[in-house]
């Protein structure tokens, strides 16, 4: 790293340069983590004064702390600017994390994997793991958070084809709930449906109560769909003939200057409206 020097530095010189909230359960999977394999990222830091200032590995840095360790791996980078953009830190990801932990029991045994990661054990995570279950599409909107977990496992009551289907469907209507999906799985003819061995329940054994409702909710969103729909090819249609218009106005030579000497913000929302019918 151009510009940087890494030095073991003492705990009591650092500081954090802000104070980032995560959840306690983060935080023991990070404490767990360094316990069980030490610490891989070394903390980036930038001196100031006779101190440093963390500006990345804040949470290590104290996990560092509550495990009594006095001297800690650091990278220096002279000038703080270097460093800021790399102070947020993301949620890893159900892929990554799948994909960090299959790579990791290369090296390592699932029980220590398991240690690291705070979790009792490791094995769901792995060759049963839910993304295993899932079309890549599907696969994708739950890694990136558009539907969830739940929602996720409810598809795998269906072939991924069929679930490739209801994501589509759930995008149009901008529906990710997991009633939605649930009302979609109903609907699903047979030979779409998945087999999985030891499962308690599947959705088609609900209560004919329960099966009406999620059919009821599957209707009123497909009305309003339709709702919407017809309302946006009306407005598309009229937004259409507004711009015929707004064009014909300004193209006429004689309007055009009028407008532009008496009422130049007509002209600009006419061409508003004109580059909107184009987009």
């Amino acid at each position: 790293m151009d510009g940087s020097e890494a030095r073991d530095i003492p705990t009591i010189r650092l500081r954090p340069l802000r104070d980032r909230k995560i959840s306690q359960r983060d935080f023991d999977r990070i404490l767990a983590s360094i316990k069980a394999i030490g610490l891989i990222e070394p903390l980036i830091v930038y001196p100031e004064g006779e101190d440093f200032v963390i500006t990345e590995g804040v949470q290590r840095y104290r996990a560092l702390l509550e495990m009594g360790i006095e001297i800690v791996p650091c990278v220096i980078g002279w000038q703080r600017e270097a460093f800021t953009g790399n102070c947020m830190v993301n949620r890893v990801s159900p892929v990554q994390e799948h994909r960090m932990i299959e790579k990791s029991l290369e090296e390592l045994d699932e029980e220590t994997i398991a240690r690291a990661l705070g979790l009792s054990v490791i094995t769901h995570r792995t060759k049963r793991t839910l993304l295993k279950q899932l079309d890549p599409e599907v696969a994708a909107a739950f890694d990136q958070g558009a539907i969830t977990r739940t929602c996720a496992l409810e598809l795998t009551y269906v072939k991924p084809a069929r679930q490739r289907e209801i994501l589509t469907a759930m995008k149009g209507y901008k529906d990710y709930s997991v009633a939605f999906a649930q009302s979609l799985i109903l609907k699903t003819p047979p030979p779409l449906r998945a087999t999985r061995k030891g499962r308690k329940r599947n959705p088609w054994n609900k209560t004919a109560q329960r099966k009406n409702d999620l059919l009821k909710k599957l209707a009123e969103a497909e009305q309003k769909h339709d709702f919407y729909s017809r309302l946006y090819k009306q407005y598309t249609v009229d937004l259409l003939r507004l711009a015929i218009y707004a064009r014909a106005l300004l193209t006429n030579q004689r309007i055009r200057e009028h407008l532009d000497q008496h009422h130049s913000e007509i002209v600009a929302r006419f061409k508003t409206i004109i580059a909107e019918a184009k987009g």
